[in-house]
């Protein structure tokens, strides 16, 4: 049975090589999640130390997904906004490692972050991904509305533009 919990600073840090390994796998599976192949642990060690000080500067929500007590999935939502958005926030990095995919830890994941949000006061999300990308095609499942699209927004890890399709997502 998969478990998802939120995480504290020091867990997160604690996790940063298991919460390395996913990210890793995924953006060698192409996901356009902002790094370039190849990429390796090393590489993903100061991103998740750089989360780890979000979360403990309250800045961001630090999920993850666990199988076997392995780590195997992970999302975030970016808390603090500016004074004039403190209803918004933003979902990111929702990452499956692809050994644990089709266990329907994406919506496990995205149930709890939306649950998180609003118990933080957050009664609106948002969210970007890469068009055509097979994350693309979970939201619309989870009850997000696609904004729109915007070309050219990022490239694939392995080169070459990809637009990126935006989402929200009312928590009332």
């Amino acid at each position: 049975m998969p478990a998802i919990r939120t995480l504290s600073a020091e867990e997160a840090r604690a996790a940063i090589p298991a919460l390395s390994q996913v990210l890793v796998d995924c953006v060698a599976g192409g996901a356009s999640v902002g790094f370039m192949q190849p990429y390796g642990p090393e590489d993903a060690e100061p991103y998740w130390r750089d989360v780890a000080d979000a979360v403990a500067a309250g800045v961001n929500l630090l999920l993850v997904a666990e199988l076997d007590g392995r780590i195997v999935g992970t999302v975030q939502v970016g808390a603090a906004q500016m004074p004039n958005q403190p209803h918004r926030g933003d979902l990111k990095k929702l990452l499956v490692h692809r050994s644990a995919r089709g266990k329907g830890l994406a919506r496990l994941l995205m149930d709890a972050a939306e649950r998180e949000a609003a118990s933080r006061g957050k009664t609106l999300l948002v969210l970007d991904t890469a068009t055509g990308s097979d994350a693309e095609a979970i939201y619309p499942r989870l009850g997000w509305q696609r904004v729109g699209v915007i070309p050219d927004y990022a490239l694939w890890p392995e080169g070459g533009f990809c637009a990126t399709t935006l989402f929200y997502k009312r928590l009332i």
